[in-house]
C-alpha cells in the first residue's frame, strides 16, 4: 500500500511538472490550471477517476491506510497552508481557548447538531499513527486523536438522499471584490464513514496546535492532505455541491485539484 501511495504522488507531481514550470503545490496558487479547458487538468482528472474506481474496486470501502508506531514519529507534524487564521471570528474563539466554539452539523440530517469541543472529546475516540502525504511531495508521520466521523453522523441521523459531506472552515483563504472566501472541502459518505476518518482534536498526545488546525480538523487517511480541512466550523450533508463555489466540491478543487485526491 505504501508503495502505491508514493508512486501515485510522484506520478501526479511529475505529470504536472512536465506540462508546466510551476511547481504543484497544495498551499500556493494553482494558476496554471485555472483554464477549464486545460489539457493538464483533463489529464489529472482522468488519473483521479482511475484511482477512485481502483480503490473502490480493489481496496474496498473499509481497507485501512498504513498505520505506524511511536518510533516512526521522527519530527513534528509539518504545518502547511494557512497556519494562523487572520479572521476576527477565529481570533475571538482562540482568545477564549475555543470554549465558545461549536461544530455545527446541518443539511440533510434529521437532527442538526451543535457540539462543543468537550462534547466531542467525551465521545468514543480513536487514536491512529498515520502518514500525511502532501500533494507537494512531502510526507510526515504523526499521531492523531479524535472522534470517528461516523459517530457524529449517526448522532445527526443522515437522510437517505445525502451523498456528500461538506466541511466549512473558519480560515479566510482569500478576499476579493466579490467578498470573503472561506476554505471548504468535501468527501463522499463512504470515506466519511471509513473507520480511520476522524475529527481530530489531538496530535502527538497534545491538544491540536493552531498551526495544525485547532480546534478541530479532518483526517481522511486514504487521501492527500488537501482533503483534510483545518479550522473546522460546520459539517453540511448534501446531495450535490454543484451550487457551492465553482461546483467542484472544494476550494482547491475549484482551482484545478482532483476532487477525490486518493492515495
Amino acid at each position: 500500500m505504501a508503495k502505491f501511495q508514493l508512486t501515485r504522488r510522484r506520478f501526479l507531481t511529475a505529470a504536472t511538472l512536465g506540462a508546466s514550470t510551476v511547481a504543484l503545490s497544495g498551499c500556493d496558487a494553482f494558476d496554471f490550471l485555472q483554464d477549464r479547458d486545460s489539457k493538464v487538468r483533463d489529464f489529472l482528472t482522468g488519473a483521479n477517476d482511475l484511482t477512485y474506481r481502483a480503490q473502490r474496486l480493489f481496496a474496498g470501502r473499509s481497507s485501512l491506510a498504513q498505520e505506524f508506531t511511536e518510533a516512526d514519529i521522527r519530527q513534528p507534524q509539518r504545518p502547511n497552508g494557512i497556519t494562523a487564521p487572520n479572521d476576527s471570528v477565529y481570533k475571538g474563539l482562540q482568545a477564549g481557548d475555543f470554549v465558545d466554539w461549536r461544530l455545527e452539523v446541518v443539511g440533510l440530517v434529521e437532527r442538526p447538531l451543535s457540539l462543543t469541543r468537550q462534547q466531542l472529546m467525551d465521545m468514543p475516540s480513536r487514536t491512529q499513527i498515520t502518514r500525511h502525504d502532501c500533494v507537494e511531495g512531502w510526507s510526515c508521520i504523526a499521531k492523531w486523536t479524535g472522534v470517528p466521523m461516523a459517530l457524529v453522523l449517526d448522532q445527526a441521523v443522515v437522510k437517505p438522499q445525502a451523498r456528500y459531506v461538506v466541511f466549512h472552515c473558519l480560515d479566510t483563504i482569500e478576499q476579493s471584490l466579490s467578498g470573503v472566501v472561506k476554505y471548504y472541502g468535501s468527501i463522499d459518505l463512504i470515506d466519511a464513514r471509513h473507520p480511520q476518518t476522524i475529527l481530530a482534536y489531538g496530535m502527538n498526545g497534545m491538544p491540536l496546535p493552531v498551526e495544525n488546525g485547532a480546534p478541530l480538523r479532518v483526517r481522511v487517511e486514504r487521501q492527500l492532505g488537501y482533503k483534510m480541512p483545518k479550522y473546522l466550523q460546520k459539517i453540511e450533508l448534501v446531495d450535490s455541491f454543484g451550487a457551492m463555489g465553482l461546483g467542484k466540491g472544494g476550494y482547491w478543487e475549484d482551482r484545478g485539484y482532483d476532487w477525490y485526491g486518493g492515495i
